[in-house]
């Protein structure tokens, strides 16, 4: 992800040029899906985080998840992704003296697969962690035309339907932690199939499922997204599935707002994306929805400012409860904390 495009770069003058006062200031805040890491003149550590959550919006707390940064580079393989759990946990002790929010959980990365040694990568991952470890992210995007993605994911074909792969769903919920995947639009069937052979574990569905719109999607919006509409009508009958609003300012969703001349306003943004968010939160209900930063990645388009705005203008005529489940509750409920 980060060798293929710079998502913390200087773009400071380039935001300023959509400068919108905050609304609804006092509304609380968890951002249950951000990232970190530490790359030579691409760093995303706390000071970065708070810039971007600071920016007037009352965020609270926020989650960690995985996105292969610091893993080690020794010991056994399967254990490797433990180091990143030990260096966010490292920055969420830092966040907890800070002026910004504090990491309150953290959602690691394991090899589903692995049923024999998976037992072992949790324990490694809740010492780590620091009481912090609250589920995994076991990607399943697998790029069907890689070349036209910027940000490609790398798992193989099939994975959602490997039993090795659904018993680690399963042995998840049996110990109390959440499972969750980044995929492709073109994967919600099996994503769904995946849910339905694992009713005990909580299955959280990032940025939408991701619909593309690059490459040979490009002129096929409204094709995806009607069937897009089915198939989360479809995810959400699983009552162990719970989706997060955001992630569809990546540049593989093709709005191409990061190559404008300035970012978009987030009048912009709601007429782009509210028929995505207004039918997956009337398929799931509030309470089985979260928003989303998915920065830095989504902050290659936007400012974490122009984001929410977004976000609050999308559900302003919800109800105060309902806001409040969307915004802060069922994050707080789902990563227990």
């Amino acid at each position: 992800m980060m060798e293929r495009l710079n998502l913390t770069g200087d773009r400071q003058d380039w935001y300023a040029l959509v400068d919108e006062e905050v609304i609804d200031p006092d509304q609380e805040i968890i951002d249950p899906h951000h990232h970190l890491w530490h790359l030579p003149g691409a760093n995303y550590l706390i000071e970065e985080l708070w810039a971007d959550t600071e920016s007037g919006h009352r965020v609270t707390k926020t989650v960690f998840i995985e996105c292969h940064s610091s893993y080690r580079d020794n010991g056994p393989n399967h254990l490797q992704p433990v180091g990143e759990t030990e260096f966010v946990a490292t920055l969420a002790n830092q966040s907890r003296t800070g002026p910004g929010p504090y990491i309150a959980g953290i959602v690691a990365h394991a090899d589903l697969r692995m049923s024999d040694r998976l037992p072992e990568v949790l324990d490694a991952h809740v010492r780590a962690g620091g009481g912090l470890f609250r589920g995994i992210r076991h990607a399943g995007s697998h790029a069907e035309n890689r070349e036209f993605l910027t940000i490609p994911g790398r798992a193989p074909a099939g994975l959602f339907a490997d039993e090795n792969f659904r018993e680690g769903v399963r042995l998840l919920g049996r110990r109390g932690y959440t499972y969750e995947s980044w995929h492709y639009h073109y994967q919600l069937r099996d994503f769904i199939e995946l849910a339905r052979s694992a009713p005990e574990t909580t299955i959280i569905l990032d940025h939408f499922g991701t619909p593309l719109g690059v490459g040979p999607y490009t002129n096929y919006r409204d094709e995806i997204f009607n069937a897009w509409k089915t198939d989360i009508a479809e995810l959400a009958s699983c009552p162990n599935v719970v989706a997060k609003l955001g992630g569809l300012a990546m540049p593989d969703n093709g709005y191409g707002w990061h190559l404008g001349t300035r970012p978009p306003t987030s009048d912009e943004v709601v007429t782009a994306h509210r028929d995505y968010f207004l039918h997956t939160i009337e398929q799931f209900g509030p309470d089985r929805c979260m928003f989303e930063s998915n920065f830095p990645v989504d902050r290659v388009s936007m400012s974490y400012r122009t984001l929410y705005n977004a976000f609050k203008k999308m559900v302003a005529d919800f109800g105060a409860d309902e806001r409040a489940a969307m915004f802060a509750g069922t994050a707080s409920r789902v990563y227990s904390i």
